[in-house]
């Protein structure tokens, strides 16, 4: 026991201050793509062409949904210039709404903003969180999993991840949803108790991701017709990506609605 202890007390307080004071990202962090369409050449598409899953669109303006967007930098390898569309490191992405999911040149992102007044009264002091991997990767599963860990200690703000839909208060849903986990996310949703929360956490859930045209997968949650809370988009999201935007739909972030 005084090994346990004198052990406990050589390694110290391992949780990071977040949200307080954010944690240093690597430099290789992919995070939300700034644009500068004044410096594409005229009639170059190169990035739009490039880009496996079509988020980016030309239209309207140079536009990336972030929705679609894998982070694989795939656009900014074959920009002429290597300045017009370029991945900074802001990690704040999560959205209530998939329309804000999409970047443009000029235009404010809008950031999850809190849940209304009644639905904060039941789920701002204590969120359950039932995952279902839908036919992905695994990679969002185990970045929401690595909230668990001591560095993130996700408890600490009244979340946790629960074995049973019915103690859940949320369904966080990873992957494409693959028409052979239809019928078992429905399920899980059903036996989810009302009032419930629908989380989609990574490229796949929100839109297919790099699975957008296989037929065999419905797109995500937003392609199965179920309502989305709160869209946390990525390929797989960062940890601190996935936290910010929970805590943003908790209320428990004070930096505004936008960023």
């Amino acid at each position: 026991m005084l090994k346990i202890l004198a052990s406990r007390l050589r390694q110290g307080h391992r949780t990071n201050r977040f949200p307080v004071e954010a944690p240093a990202l690597p430099d290789r962090f992919r995070g939300r793509p700034v644009l500068r369409p004044e410096e594409c050449p005229t009639g170059c598409d190169a990035c739009a062409r490039a880009c496996p899953t079509r988020a980016i669109t030309l239209e309207e303006g140079l536009a990336v949904d972030l929705g679609r967007c894998l982070f694989c930098t795939e656009c900014t390898d074959v920009c002429p210039r290597d300045t017009a569309l370029v991945f900074s490191g802001e990690y704040r992405l999560a959205t209530r709404t998939s329309a804000d999911l999409v970047v443009r040149s000029g235009s404010s992102y809008a950031l999850a903003e809190a849940l209304e007044a009644r639905a904060l009264a039941l789920f701002g002091r204590s969120l359950k969180l039932r995952v279902v991997s839908a036919g992905g990767c695994n990679g969002c599963e185990v970045d929401v999993n690595v909230l668990g860990t001591v560095g993130w200690d996700l408890g600490r703000f009244g979340i946790q991840v629960v074995a049973s839909p019915r103690h859940a208060d949320a369904v966080v849903i990873c992957g494409p949803i693959t028409r052979n986990m239809e019928a078992g996310l429905r399920k899980t949703l059903d036996a989810t108790p009302d009032p419930k929360l629908v989380i989609a956490v990574g490229a796949c859930a929100l839109s297919g991701g790099p699975y957008l045209d296989q037929e065999e997968q419905l797109c995500g949650a937003p392609g199965m017709g179920l309502p989305v809370d709160l869209f946390i988009p990525g390929c797989p999201p960062h940890p601190l990506t996935i936290l910010d935007g929970l805590l943003r739909l908790l209320d428990k972030v004070g930096d505004g609605g936008r960023g």
